[in-house]
């Protein structure tokens, strides 16, 4: 399905092709608008994630007060970004100036912004992203589940050491999963997702307060400028539903309050983020792991805790993997479900969760080589291209800013992510 029109801000007849990559769980009809409430849920449930358990450990890298300070800054730039998206789309779909219709998603905007490349560029962060997180889950799942039924990690199955082991046994019944056309039937896993995702964060929180009260260590405020980018990277990965934003305000019933609702979420769960990793390291000092469940312990309650998190992110998985089906069979199979496609995929996904072995190491990774083109560079670009005949010279720096901003975060970050995870495998 596509539309053409010409517009007198761009030197291109724009055709915009619909693009459900990022949003493939979404209803195809009508359905009715969200009011303030559950766009605020929403809004909540796009963006927590199991990023959250890896913040404690870069807590404990960064220091608490540098930790609090990065959350909150990528906090605010987050949102910040999220919302020149919707004033970017507002005013092409604007019928008084440009009246493009059918910009539902960020590969949408991305085409009427640069056409092909531009949405060839979110097609690429997008694969890159969720293909990332995918792999951050079987790291999680596999340390996870080593850590529960071989503590001294020296156990070997069939001649596997138990992170392997435990990987590949995940590996035949996601190959089932992922093999599913539709995963619509699925969907309700991804509230089950966030249910299990914020009663563990309350079991651990709880936990850490007890230990805490019973046993003080030494702190830092500040852990130096070589670990600066390390922890915005995660930051960024933890804030990470930017793909989201266009169809939930789609959904909103009070459009016009869509930014009120967003930033008071931001601010909820930038306040849940900040104790939940200050807490975190609170407990246990520099003994805090990357995978902060791995710190409680082998009590009934931690075990269950840890397997719930492991069965929510099995399931959560394909869910995930579905917008990278979405863009690659689009662009290479002419949107025809293939079979063989998928299943490299997965296996490639799961060959590089072998690579890795540190949790909060990987998710730093994703966050500043992926998740920072995505969240910041390409929002402010985009806004940047369609109002910049109409911006100050304020408006064009800011924006200007934001983009230098997140390469330099990106080059950075990146380079000291997979020094980490290079110092970790030797």
């Amino acid at each position: 399905m596509g539309l053409e029109k010409e517009a007198s801000s761009f030197s291109h007849v724009l055709q915009v092709p619909r693009d459900d990559a990022v949003t493939p769980l979404l209803p195809k009809s009508p359905r009715r608008l969200s009011s303030q409430s559950k766009t605020f849920a929403n809004v909540f449930i796009a963006i927590v994630g199991a990023g959250v358990l890896g913040l404690p450990y870069t807590f404990k890298r960064t220091g608490w007060l540098l930790g609090f300070l990065m959350l909150f800054s990528v906090a605010l730039l987050t949102y910040h970004c999220m919302m020149l998206l919707v004033h970017t789309r507002r005013k092409l779909q604007d019928p008084l100036l440009i009246g493009l219709s059918g910009i539902s998603s960020f590969g949408d905007l991305g085409f009427a912004v640069c056409g092909p490349l531009g949405r060839f560029s979110v097609d690429v962060m997008i694969v890159l992203a969720q293909a990332g997180f995918c792999v951050s889950y079987l790291i999680f799942i596999a340390n996870t589940l080593s850590h529960l039924f071989d503590p001294s990690l020296t156990t070997r199955i069939l001649g596997l050491t138990s992170k392997t082991f435990y990987l590949w046994a995940c590996f035949p019944f996601q190959l089932g999963l992922n093999s599913i056309p539709t995963l619509t039937l699925l969907a309700p896993l991804s509230i089950f997702a966030d249910v299990i995702d914020l009663g563990a964060m309350g079991v651990v929180m709880l936990e850490d307060v007890m230990i805490f009260l019973q046993q003080r260590h030494a702190l830092q405020a500040f852990g130096g400028l070589s670990v600066f980018f390390y922890g915005l990277g995660v930051a960024v990965y933890a804030y990470e539903g930017i793909g989201m934003i266009l169809p939930l305000e789609s959904e909103a019933k009070e459009k016009e309050k869509f930014g009120k609702v967003l930033g008071l979420c931001m601010a909820f769960i930038s306040l849940l983020y900040g104790l939940f990793g200050a807490l975190g390291y609170f407990a246990f000092g520099e003994e805090t792991k990357d995978i902060i469940t791995t710190n409680l312990g082998q009590g009934w309650i931690s075990t269950l805790v840890q397997l719930g998190l492991c069965v929510n992110l099995f399931f959560t998985l394909p869910l995930m993997m579905n917008p990278v089906y979405e863009v690659v069979e689009r662009r290479f199979c002419g949107s025809r479900y293939c079979l063989s496609g998928r299943w490299i995929i997965v296996l490639g996904v799961s060959m590089l969760a072998l690579l890795v072995p540190n949790f909060a190491d990987f998710l730093s990774l994703v966050g500043s080589s992926v998740c920072v083109i995505l969240g910041f560079v390409l929002p402010a670009l985009f806004h940047l291209l369609v109002f910049k005949e109409e911006m100050g010279w304020t408006g064009m720096v800011l924006d200007g800013a934001i983009v230098v901003l997140g390469v330099v975060i990106g080059v950075t970050g990146t380079c000291s992510s997979i020094m980490e995870i290079l110092a970790t495998k030797v």
